[in-house]
């Protein structure tokens, strides 16, 4: 069969002798339908373009349909006459002999959407045909596979999204979906469908990230807008209350870009984050045994969450848009996070910085659009917000462009009255750090303040009781796991017997706590990291 369609092409005429598709009775009798159809112009001028018409006649001609159009004047062979000497186009157009024959091609100007198709369609395959020849001359031409797939991909989807156009909504359409969303709500004031967010107050606020929203999440360095945006990622990774229509959970699926640090760095601090254990016990080899419980329960709930990572330092956002579409169509997306801006390069030559960032904060606003995802932007803040007093941040303080607040649905600093380290206060204070949301385009702004947990890289809510997880510690392959003894054996009782809220942080411990330093880690890192592109 597939033997017989391809011979049934390369047999084609327009094949065999190259010709570009093409009707030129169907574009006669399109024009034709504009003369003598008075409502054909409302419907054909705003949904075909000039260039749709193969032969340069039918396009000047259809252009002077356009102006006169454009112009409320109505639209006859004595205003296109007048109208393509105004244009110059009159002598190449075939003059007013070849337009008063228009109209005779027409054999019922009722049939002008089925002449509008066939324009269509055959230019459709046209633009196809030099999207392929300029994918054609990349490939010979660029140094990388990644500039042409990336070419290839772009160009494919620029036509099936210019097919895909999106009708006008009547407003009535849109007045009762907003009233069934509204309902909805009030009957379940509770439910969330958004994507929450870990801090109560916050996730008030906001309501939760919504489809589409650009949120930019503002710090200067080593302020924790990594650690915030990964809470924010691992909270929602996590989270179990969005469930299928049969019951089942459904998770969220998050996708991570990260231009800073490697998959397997995001992957620490993770698994640090979420089992609430020292980052520096990791690093140094000298984590306690009850954090090794815990780090074995985190890589088990991780295993299980939908986190995708991404850490190509050289990614642009028209590759994150690539990626993120491969994604959604194959498994699913619901929240992307992005870190961070200013190491992020749009890929085109510009003529300013400035320039570059205002390219980059609006394609990915255009991203969020697309793929009906919120997405994260992590983005640093100029230094002009040290030679403040108060050093509280501005939206004048965001990095390289005014385009970020215009383009950003929110706009959440990061701001700590007192350094992480300053000793001269008690540490409730120091570790305060407020979350100031300064734009919100859809509802109101204000100020959560939170927790700082630096040993765990976390933010939890500011009077959360314990930042301690969750453990089953009646599991045997917990248990047992590090004692040296099997599932059902009879030896003595295993050496982890404590519950670990009686376990101290490692500031407060005892010289002599049991230290577990194996040779091998006995555990392995199971969140999906994606280093190939063509995965996701």
């Amino acid at each position: 069969m597939a033997e017989r369609r391809n011979d049934k092409v390369q047999n084609h005429p327009n094949v065999k002798a190259r010709i570009l598709p093409h009707n030129d009775e169907a574009e006669q009798a399109l024009l034709g339908c504009l003369f003598i159809n008075e409502d054909a112009p409302v419907t054909v001028l705003s949904e075909v373009k000039p260039d749709d018409f193969y032969q340069p006649a039918h396009r000047d001609i259809f252009q002077a349909m356009l102006e006169l159009y454009w112009k409320d004047k109505p639209i006859d062979i004595a205003t296109i006459v007048q109208q393509t000497e105004e244009m110059g186009v009159y002598e190449s157009v075939g003059g007013v002999t070849y337009i008063s024959t228009l109209s005779s091609f027409v054999p019922s100007g009722e049939n002008y959407v089925h002449y509008m198709e066939i324009v269509k369609k055959n230019s459709l395959l046209r633009q196809l045909i030099a999207s392929t020849q300029k994918i054609m001359d990349c490939a010979y031409s660029v140094e990388t596979d990644q500039d042409a797939l990336a070419l290839a991909e772009s160009e494919v989807y620029t036509l099936a999204e210019k097919k895909d156009r999106h009708d006008l909504v009547d407003i009535n359409e849109a007045v009762a979906k907003a009233v069934e969303i509204m309902d909805a709500k009030q009957a379940n004031p509770t439910e969330q469908n958004t994507v929450p967010i870990p801090f109560t107050e916050l996730n008030k606020l906001l309501g939760g990230f919504h489809n589409s929203d650009l949120v930019l999440i503002a710090a200067r360095p080593a302020q924790g807008k990594t650690s915030l945006g990964m809470n924010l990622i691992s909270h929602a990774a996590l989270d179990k209350s969005r469930r299928t229509p049969s019951g089942k959970v459904d998770p969220f699926k998050c996708a991570v870009f990260s231009l800073e640090m490697s998959a397997e760095q995001i992957a620490t601090r993770l698994l640090c984050s979420v089992a609430k254990v020292s980052m520096q016990n990791v690093k140094d080899g000298t984590r306690t045994a009850q954090e090794t419980l815990r780090l074995m329960e985190a890589q088990k709930r991780l295993s299980e969450a939908k986190i995708y990572i991404d850490d190509n330092a050289l990614t642009t956002p028209m590759e994150i848009l690539s990626k993120c579409r491969r994604l959604k169509r194959d498994k699913g997306l619901d929240l992307i996070m992005v870190d961070y801006l200013q190491l992020m390069t749009s890929g085109k030559r510009v003529e300013s910085r400035q320039q570059e960032v205002s390219d980059i904060t609006r394609t990915m606003k255009i991203a969020a659009k697309e793929l009906n995802v919120p997405i994260l932007l992590l983005s640093q803040m100029s230094r002009d917000i040290e030679k403040r007093t108060d050093k509280k941040p501005q939206m004048s303080d965001l990095r390289e462009s005014g385009a970020i607040e215009q383009d950003a649905d929110i706009i959440i600093f990061l701001h700590r009255e007192h350094d992480k380290d300053d000793m001269t206060v008690d540490e409730d204070t120091r570790t305060k750090c407020d979350l100031i949301v300064a734009k919100h385009r859809n509802g109101s702004t204000g100020t959560v303040t939170v927790r700082w947990h630096g040993e765990y890289t976390t933010f939890t809510d500011l009077y959360e009781k314990s930042v301690r997880p969750e453990m089953n510690m009646s599991e045997p392959s917990f248990r047992t796991h590090f004692s040296g003894v099997e599932e059902g054996d009879q030896s003595p009782e295993p050496i982890f017997d404590a519950p670990v809220d009686a376990y101290e942080p490692p500031a407060e411990r005892e010289d002599d706590a049991d230290v577990f330093t194996p040779s091998e880690d006995p555990f392995d890192i199971s969140i999906e990291i994606d280093d190939d592109e063509d995965v996701i």
